[in-house]
């Protein structure tokens, strides 16, 4: 049942006997399974099957074959007995086959036998060999199961023994080769030599270790790079090289190379750092260190020392060196923030190669401030204008100042440290402006001069404010009572009298911007003063020009301000010229003196020499242009008698120095003003010769012009000292060199006894008489001006004669003499001014 094509078997469809119908091969299919049926010819047809299993029984119809027709083997002639050669193997197809092999042919001398081992057939060496006998074995070998078998050959080629190894000529090989050399450069060519012949005498080279950077030509022994050298990598190497010939077994000899590697300048100096960034400060001497640089170079001896240099850089425009072997960046002269703040350097790396490599490196420094430099005004001067009644509290300005330097050294402070007493203003520390704390009044005061400081500590920096007003028309014309004093001194030159300006009428509108206009509104109806209504100058009238003294009131206005104006001529006489006397003032001006204080000077003078103020007639106010830089005020003035009437007699010079000299202290106190010694009398000096009498002779110019103050315009005469040497009273001659006795003429008469002394005489009287020649006697006489003295009263007697009550103190009668003076502790004598004397006596008890 379901038999394919070519199915080996049939069956006898009567019978059913199972017949083989094709060969059969047990080495094709070695079992059949199949299925037969038996059916009957009944009808219906009944039928029933049964497997079949059929096993093919295997026979001998296959021959042994071997795997290869042919093997091949050598060996040499030295191998020992028992060596195994090769081994040959054949298969049989047959089941249960049993093959066996043997050496059928070829085998000369029986040197060789084969044996079963594991399916194959094993040839081993049996006799030793000998090269030169037989170089060479053809075998045949059969392969039998025993029926049938099947053949090979085995060519066994006999090679010559190994017998010498290779030599090198030395155990230890040293070259050098340098790091530049290209890829492929042959280093070296090491050689080995083989006594032996043929493959045995063929040497193949090789590198024990495998070494990247050079490989061996196996046949040549020609040791080349294979990859570029770095001396800086690794300056040597060692290849264990192999010389190996080609015998069996194979002989070796073994030397070493050692490649060293010469450097050459191929690596560029190297910084630690890509770029340097240091600081310094500005104050800093020169030759400070700043930073420092740092470079390696991987070469070797001068390939790789490296030195340091700006050279083709960038130096700071020489405001920095470099110290070429440790790299140290030194300042090389003192730097300026202000105007450098930071330095871009360039240096370079160099080697001491050939030809030289070089690295730039960039370095910055920045220059850190110190506070060095002072605020800086705009100007030294600063020019404000501010209307006057300006608001309190208004920034009239801002004053600022600059600092060069940074961060806390350019914090400025303001601050205002002069002219600021009482404080009118007030500058802001921190901003510089500058504010108004009190009412501007420009006529109070027109301008403020401030110094103002900028302070960046410890520095400083100064400059002048001035702070100007402008004027409003915000006050009325001022108008004080004046007063003009004419000393009118007629002399025979002409033009004397002052025809011209003589001054201005003293008005003050403080508002600048204010134009005045002037006039008398009454009491110059005569026109003694003539004045100019636009500007206010003052002139005399012709008609003064006489010898009347005068005194007129008049009353002058200046818009809507009226005062009095005072007129005094005072007509000053030779008499009044020659009996004066210049006191010197110290510390004083001619205006400050004419006002406020000519009144009080009048008044002390007066006091002093218990006179009337009218009396003392002051003609002239000098300053004295003899004694340098120091203020002295010359005030000449002449002082009528008390008791003078019409007369108008003066006191004398002398008396006048004496008495208010010597109550200098009381003058000082009323009048405000301290006198100074006498110096205006040129005798003093005692310019004469011999017993010459020295005689000051003034003259006077009237001729000065008026002198003005705020109240008072005042002519002054000025004096000019020259002198006359003369003979004094008892003297004569040429030049006054003989003496006279002026007791000769008896001028005491009877009633006293004439005492010559210098320059005169004094008559020392009888008792009861008195008077310069002892003329009046106290018995007979009456009362005569100074006939009592030191103060005391005369009263004539009714019976004839007078007598003298002298006042309270230690006077002596009858005439109230003093002929004795005490001292008490601390005091001290006044002589009156001591001309030239000759003779001299004082006599103490």
């Amino acid at each position: 049942l379901e038999t394919g094509a070519g199915f080996p078997f049939a069956i006898n469809n009567s019978t059913g006997w199972i017949v083989v119908a094709s060969e059969l091969d047990r080495e094709a299919v070695d079992f059949y399974s199949f299925g037969v049926e038996a059916q009957d010819q009944g009808s219906p047809p009944m039928a029933s099957s049964a497997s079949v299993s059929v096993t093919v029984l295997d026979v001998n119809d296959n021959s042994p074959e071997f795997t290869q027709r042919e093997y091949g083997a050598r060996l040499n002639e030295d191998a020992a007995v028992g060596t195994s050669v090769l081994t040959v193997s054949a298969v049989d197809r047959d089941a249960n086959s049993v093959i066996t092999y043997q050496i059928s042919s070829g085998n000369t001398r029986n040197r060789f036998s084969i044996t079963s081992q594991s399916g194959g057939g094993l040839i081993s060496l049996a006799l030793p060999l000998d090269y030169k006998l037989e170089r060479q074995y053809l075998l045949t070998i059969a392969a039998s199961d025993g029926t049938r078998q099947d053949t090979a050959q085995v060519v066994v080629n006999v090679t010559d023994a190994n017998t010498h190894r290779p030599v090198f000529q030395s155990s230890h090989y040293t070259v050098n080769v340098n790091e530049d050399r290209p890829v492929g450069t042959t280093v070296v060519v090491i050689s080995a030599t083989d006594e032996d012949t043929g493959e045995n005498a063929r040497i193949t080279y090789l590198m024990e270790d495998s070494i990247p950077q050079f490989r061996i030509a196996a046949e040549t022994g020609a040791v080349t790079t294979q990859m570029e050298l770095d001396y800086e990598d690794q300056v040597s190497y060692t290849l264990a090289i192999t010389a190996r010939d080609n015998g069996i077994p194979q002989k070796s000899d073994t030397t070493y190379l050692e490649i060293l590697v010469s450097d050459v300048n191929d690596n560029a100096p190297q910084f630690l750092r890509d770029s340097y960034q240091g600081s310094v400060y500005e104050d800093v001497p020169a030759f400070t260190s700043v930073l420092q640089v740092s470079a390696t170079d991987r070469d070797s001896g001068l390939n790789g020392r490296v030195f340091y240099t700006f050279q083709g850089g960038d130096d700071g425009d020489g405001d920095f060196i470099i110290e070429s072997t440790s790299g140290i960046v030194r300042t090389l002269r003192r730097l300026d923030r202000e105007n450098v703040p930071l330095y871009s350097l360039r240096a370079f790396a160099v080697d001491k190669g050939v030809p030289a490599k070089r690295t730039p490196v960039e370095i910055q420094v920045t220059v850190l401030d110190v506070n060095d430099n002072p605020p800086v005004f705009e100007r030294d001067e600063f020019d404000i204008f501010v209307e006057e009644n300006s608001p309190i509290g208004l920034v009239v300005a801002r004053i600022t100042a600059t600092d060069p330097d940074e961060g806390t050294n350019a914090q400025i402070m303001y601050q205002i440290v002069e002219g600021n007493i009482p404080e009118v203003f007030q500058l802001d520390i921190f901003s510089g402006e500058l504010t108004a704390l009190a009412d501007l009044d420009y006529e109070s005061k027109a301008e403020y001069v401030m110094v103002v400081q900028a302070t960046s500590a410890p520095l400083v920096s100064r400059a002048t404010v001035h702070v100007r007003l402008r004027d409003a028309n915000d006050n009325s014309p001022q108008l004080k009572n004046f007063e003009i004093l004419f000393n009118n001194y007629i002399t025979n030159r002409s033009g004397s009298f002052p025809g011209g300006v003589i001054g201005r009428i003293p008005a003050h509108d403080p508002d600048v911007s204010d134009s005045l206009t002037y006039a008398f509104e009454q009491g110059n109806e005569l026109n003694l003063v003539l004045l100019d209504p636009h500007s206010g100058d003052l002139r005399l009238s012709p008609a003064l020009d006489n010898n009347r003294p005068l005194e007129a009131v008049m009353r002058v206005g200046v818009h809507s301000a009226t005062a009095q104006c005072t007129l005094r001529v005072t007509v000053i006489t030779d008499e009044m010229l020659s009996n004066s006397i210049t006191l010197r003032l110290a510390d004083m001006s001619q205006e400050r003196f004419l006002s406020p204080l000519l009144s009080r000077f009048l008044e002390g003078v007066a006091a002093v020499l218990a006179t009337p103020r009218h009396r003392v007639i002051l003609f002239n106010i000098q300053t004295d242009t003899d004694v340098g830089t120091a203020r002295i005020l010359n005030v000449s003035l002449s002082v009528l008698l008390p008791a003078s009437g019409h007369g108008a007699r003066f006191f004398s010079s002398e008396e006048l120095q004496e008495r208010l000299y010597l109550n200098r202290s009381l003058l000082a106190a009323i009048s405000a003003q301290r006198v100074l010694p006498f110096d205006d009398n040129i005798c003093l000096r005692e310019p004469c010769e011999n017993y010459m009498r020295c005689v000051s002779v003034l003259q006077f110019d009237s001729s000065a012009p008026f002198l003005a103050s705020d109240t008072i315009l005042f002519r002054p005469i000025h004096p000019v000292t020259g002198l006359r040497c003369r003979c004094p009273p008892g003297f004569t001659g040429d030049y006054c060199e003989t003496e006279i006795d002026l007791c000769y003429s008896s001028p005491c008469g009877s009633n006293g006894r004439c005492r010559s002394r210098e320059g005169g005489y004094t008559c020392e009287c009888h008792e009861d008489f008195t008077g310069e020649r002892c003329e009046l006697s106290a018995r007979g006489g009456r009362c005569a001006p100074g006939v009592c003295r030191n103060g005391g009263t005369c009263l004539n007697l009714l019976v004839g004669g007078f007598r003298c009550q002298c006042p309270p103190g230690h006077y002596e009668k009858p005439f109230c003499t003093m002929s004795t003076r005490s001292f008490p502790p601390r005091s001290f004598l006044t002589f009156r001014g001591l001309r030239q004397r000759f003779h001299f006596t004082l006599a103490l008890t």
